[in-house]
């Protein structure tokens, strides 16, 4: 397991800084490139050269593309990410980042997100940008069991900026609400007056995240220092990626309740998600049905979950549902001893779970999957099968040295 530190907090964020600090950790330059030429209607380019910012020593990543439209919409983005022979993690966490650009651009405007037309983000170089760190951190994840994005806070600048729709204050109205709950600042003294964190930066960032704070514990094994386009006296303009192997918890670390509220999801798509958060680590996770505002029918989807495995829950939360955001709160939890014994009923075996409390037996409970297999074999009534094998489970009850 790996955490993952992304360093916001000198000269914030964009596409290009953070693709050179994943170039910079060891993220093969072809892993990019390949994922870019999936989705690009026409030919773009990446090369990677060694460069300084300030005093240090940084990787600058350039994407050299012909394209010359700026205002694909929304719906044209999303077309091509569909469509691209995109390896699964990395459209999702694309089409995650564009849907948040459209949100967020959405609510700055007054109008809905499928209406935005996207202007320097729909470039094919903004794309690729986005595409690209997508495949950066999903080659980290499978190579090097990568679990945990913790995002410091977030400089974004000061003064204005010029944009497509003219003169805008910093941070511009879109990074503003991008990073709306998360902790920004102007920048570090000495920062220059100008748009440090773009929207697309913001936008992965926010869509990268498990966590934000400072560096947590870690044995730091890569580190790549992106290098945005300028290189202003006296400030180092970089981005800095730490990767390394995270510190383990203590035995019995406080597990996780993940939940969100849904609305808009079809529920003949509940029973795959829930399989889906099972097979991604989750201890338990069910449904509650509750009325929202305007009357509105909907779910809490609740995921109990150990601290260790919260990241790929989380992931499997946003990929199979349509949730934007989920809220966490860590629980106590008391766990009686449990071990797997089993008993027959006429000749079938069944698993039967035995749970003690201070060395004391308290339950011993039949599998019921195995009950259910057990009376399709024999022909039995369910309910037959059952009350039988709970009768041999009590013989357990009379074993007093069993486990000891």
């Amino acid at each position: 397991m790996s955490t993952a530190w992304i360093d916001a907090s000198v000269s914030g964020a964009s596409g290009d800084m953070l693709l050179g600090a994943l170039v910079g950790a060891g993220v093969p330059l072809d892993v990019i490139q390949g994922a870019v030429d999936a989705v690009s209607p026409e030919p773009v380019t990446l090369h990677a050269e060694s460069v300084r910012r300030g005093a240090l020593a940084a990787t600058r990543c350039h994407v050299e593309v012909a394209d010359s439209t700026h205002h694909r919409t929304w719906r044209d983005v999303y077309a091509l990410l569909t469509e691209a022979s995109l390896a699964e993690p990395v459209r999702e966490a694309a089409l995650r980042v564009f849907e948040r650009l459209a949100v967020a651009e959405g609510a700055v405007h007054g109008v809905a997100p499928e209406e935005i037309s996207f202007h320097e983000v729909g470039a094919l170089d903004a794309i690729a940008d986005v595409v690209g760190v997508c495949a950066g951190f999903a080659w980290l994840r499978a190579e090097h069991g990568l679990t945990e994005v913790v995002v410091s806070k977030v400089a974004v600048g000061s003064g204005t900026v010029r944009a497509a729709h003219g003169t805008l204050p910093v941070p511009p109205p879109a990074v503003a609400e991008l990073l709306r709950g998360v902790t920004s600042y102007a920048g570090p003294p000495g920062a220059p007056e100008t748009e440090l964190c773009t929207p697309t930066g913001a936008a992965l960032l926010t869509t990268l995240a498990t966590g934000w704070g400072a560096q947590p514990a870690m044995a730091v094994e890569r580190i790549g220092v992106g290098a945005g386009g300028r290189d202003p006296e006296g400030h180092a303009n970089v981005l800095r990626l730490l990767v390394g192997a995270a510190e383990t918890g203590p035995a019995g670390a406080p597990p996780l309740q993940i939940e969100t509220n849904i609305d808009d999801l079809d529920p003949r798509l509940w029973p795959q998600v829930i399989a889906a958060l099972l097979a991604a680590g989750a201890s338990d996770a069910w449904l509650t049905p509750i009325l929202m505002k305007k009357g509105r029918p909907a779910h809490t989807l609740s995921v109990l979950v150990a601290a260790d495995r919260a990241a790929q829950v989380r992931d499997a939360i946003f990929r199979h549902t349509t949730t934007l955001g989920v809220r966490e709160v860590p629980l106590g939890k008391h766990s009686l001893d449990r071990e797997m014994v089993s008993v027959e009923v006429d000749g079938r075996t069944i698993a039967v779970k035995l749970a003690r409390h201070d060395g004391t037996l308290v339950n011993a409970q039949p599998e019921f999957d195995d009950v259910v297999r057990a009376a399709e074999a024999l022909g039995r009534p369910v309910s037959e099968v059952l009350a039988d094998a709970s009768a041999a489970s009590r013989a357990f009850f009379d074993r007093t040295t069993f486990l000891e």
